[in-house]
């Protein structure tokens, strides 16, 4: 009989291989995290004991406690003590957890997230020109026309933005490309939600996500990064005002 039922240990371990010498803990979670973002785990699956992780990882097994602690703190993995640890979540549901970690964790520049943030909203814009639905139009109007009639109050106006963003990524219909784009904009939301400072700024915002619209409805993909990639620039420069001490 396994140790486990539906037992993977063994299959885990010879997917982890052995660390360098010296590895951080930080670097343990990480080698984990890639094993279950990028497998084909289950939700719910028992890992192995922390003895064989760390036997396997080339570690000690303080280096795979902590790891495992701080994973559970992401919500990664549910340590249960006196059963074992398992797996929270399938790949896909784990993603963004993930990216924001590791974004989180690294050195937070702004001027790079605004640089990735603009590359993925004009991705974004063009996989929305080939691919909206009426429905996806029908939101995108909505939004549009909330931002004209919320150019006088800006909280109002910010939230529209920020629905027309979402409804052009439901659009674009790609959750992989949505997860990180979403995780970006958290990261830079403080700014965001304080950049537009007036009405014209905010009518120039509309004449832009305008042009983005009027794209997308005609489903011309180039029409649409270009636009987008207009708007990403004036955004861009008002963000990186916001953030600068």
């Amino acid at each position: 009989m396994p140790a486990y039922p539906d037992d993977r240990s063994a299959e885990i371990t010879a997917a982890l291989g052995a660390l360098p010498s010296g590895t951080p803990v930080s670097e343990v979670a990480r080698r984990l995290m890639d094993l279950f973002t990028t497998g084909d785990l289950e939700a719910g699956t028992r890992l192995p004991p922390e003895r064989q992780l760390a036997s396997t990882l080339g570690v000690g097994r303080s280096a795979v406690r902590e790891a495992l602690a701080a994973l559970e703190i992401l919500g990664i993995v549910d340590v249960r003590p006196g059963s074992g640890t398992y797996l929270r979540g399938t790949a896909s549901e784990l993603l963004p957890q993930t990216l924001r970690w590791g974004l989180l964790i690294g050195s937070k520049n702004t001027a790079e997230l605004l640089e990735l943030r603009s590359g993925l909203e004009i991705y974004v814009a063009r996989l929305a020109a080939g691919r909206a639905a009426a429905s996806d139009l029908s939101s995108l109007s909505g939004s549009l026309a909330r931002m004209r009639s919320g150019v006088g109050d800006l909280k109002a106006f910010a939230r529209a933005d920020l629905d027309f963003h979402n409804a052009l990524a439901t659009a674009a219909g790609n959750d992989t490309l949505v997860d990180l784009l979403h995780v970006v904009r958290s990261l830079l939301q403080v700014y965001a939600d304080r950049a537009v400072h007036d009405d014209a700024e905010a009518r120039i915002a509309v004449d832009e996500h305008g042009a983005v619209f009027r794209a997308i409805e005609a489903g011309d993909e180039d029409a649409a990064a270009s636009a987008m990639a207009t708007h990403m620039a004036t955004a861009s420069q008002r963000l990186a005002a916001e953030a600068a001490p």
